[in-house]
């Protein structure tokens, strides 16, 4: 995880980015900016070839002014 980590400080230009495992689960991850959840990173192996899906929900009180 700290690849990914890594990958997503540098893409977004947030050095307060944390991938932070989850308990109870391998597969997956919690992302944070500072101490604000924003989302999960998910692992998929299938086939052997290794990708992170990033799941990110946006709410409507998130976008009032």
């Amino acid at each position: 995880m700290a690849k990914v980590e890594r990958y997503l400080r540098q893409t977004f230009a947030n050095h307060s980015i944390r991938v932070v495992g989850r308990p109870k689960k391998t597969d997956s991850a919690e992302v944070y900016i500072g101490e604000e959840f924003v989302g999960v990173l998910f692992v998929d192996d299938e086939d052997g070839d290794r990708s992170f899906n990033f799941t990110m929900a946006i709410l409507d009180t998130d976008l009032e002014d």
